[in-house]
């Protein structure tokens, strides 16, 4: 049985609101998840699991016929839903009084219930929010049961106000496989038999590193699970190295240089500049910030200084010392040391 596990898809979601850019990072989503549903169709995957948040917000009855023709072109695999903390069934909402494709199994209980699929010897278990946070546990006691030759249990949640989940305990309840949402990092908690899928596209600036799916393929004597990174976009660091003879034209130009070779990319940078500046030089941050796909930009430089000047200043003091001992030194961390402390003692002086 082949397997593809998603969660946190977030459909809707617009991240980056007000940049140049967020309109295609919303394109992008839903983009994502067409891949999804490609790679179901090209690698004849048997089951679909998308552990809760598909949308973003309880979806629109056009989102979901939207949806729905997605999954009606992938007759063959049999789809899972449920509804997460965002995505929550609330009364008078599309979500579960749908009539959804043949191929398509919501568990929409309060508490979780149990689904056979027969022709894959299946049981899966599930339940969805009902309000945007659940403190009670839902998963602690559920336990597979009946005559299938595999359990599948799909969970969203994982902290205090999101059904709290136990789990050691849950990798000692008998499940063949564990399919999580809610956390949108990747973590596979426990190799082959739980994990964590993370969001198939960051949804947030402050989301790093891969996103993307699980893959998973059960036999009769074991199950194979692994994480494969599918996002259109990442969030990464960018680092821009300053000195003291650093300008505003100078980080703009090497910026520009930067991003001009992630062009072919839709990657988006945190920069962060490091090293020693000027100590007359204010660098515009805004400025860097419009150059390209930056979403945000931090100063982590330190002034430079003088150190003959300061040396003659404080020539038997605890700043002279430090000055004495550290200046002569090759080693670039004693270099960058020497400077921080300096700010540190001259702003406490």
């Amino acid at each position: 049985m082949k397997i593809i596990h998603i969660a946190d898809v977030h459909l809707g979601a617009e991240p980056d609101i007000g940049r140049p850019w967020s309109e295609q990072r919303k394109t992008d989503i839903w983009e994502s998840f067409r891949r999804v549903i490609d790679r179901c169709r090209k690698e004849n995957i048997d089951l679909l699991i998308i552990a809760g948040d598909l949308f973003h917000r309880p979806p629109l009855k056009r989102e979901v016929k939207e949806v729905n023709s997605y999954f009606r072109s992938i007759p063959d695999t049999t789809v899972i839903l449920m509804a997460g903390n965002h995505d929550y069934l609330k009364k008078g909402g599309f979500f579960e009084r749908y009539p959804w494709n043949d191929n398509v199994i919501g568990l929409w209980g309060h508490t979780c219930e149990r689904v056979e699929i027969p022709r894959l010897n299946l049981a899966v278990y599930g339940c969805s929010y009902y309000e945007r946070e659940v403190p009670e546990p839902l998963y602690d006691t559920i336990r597979p049961s009946g005559s299938c030759r595999y359990h599948i249990l799909v969970a969203h949640g994982g902290d205090a106000t999101h059904s709290p989940i136990d789990r050691q305990r849950l990798m000692n309840a008998g499940f063949d496989y564990v399919a999580l949402g809610h956390i949108h990092k990747p973590e596979i908690i426990a190799e082959n038999q739980m994990a964590y899928s993370g969001s198939p596209e960051p949804v947030d600036c402050s989301e790093f590193g891969p996103h993307g799916l699980m893959e998973v393929t059960m036999e009769k004597d074991y199950t194979l699970a692994s994480f494969v990174p599918a996002a259109v976009c990442e969030y990464k660091v960018m680092d821009l190295e300053v000195d003291e003879n650093s300008t505003q034209y100078d980080l703009e130009r090497l910026l520009a240089g930067q991003l001009s070779s992630e062009e072919d990319n839709h990657d988006i940078f945190h920069v962060h500049l490091n090293g020693i500046r000027d100590r007359s030089v204010e660098f515009d941050l805004e400025r860097l910030k419009d150059l390209g796909r930056v979403v945000r930009v931090k100063d982590f430089t330190h002034p430079y200084y003088d150190l003959d000047e300061l040396s003659h200043i404080y020539e038997g003091s605890l700043i002279g010392e430090f000055i004495r001992r550290l200046r002569d030194s090759d080693d670039a961390v004693e270099k960058k040391a020497l400077y921080y402390g300096l700010e540190a003692l001259l702003d406490n002086s």
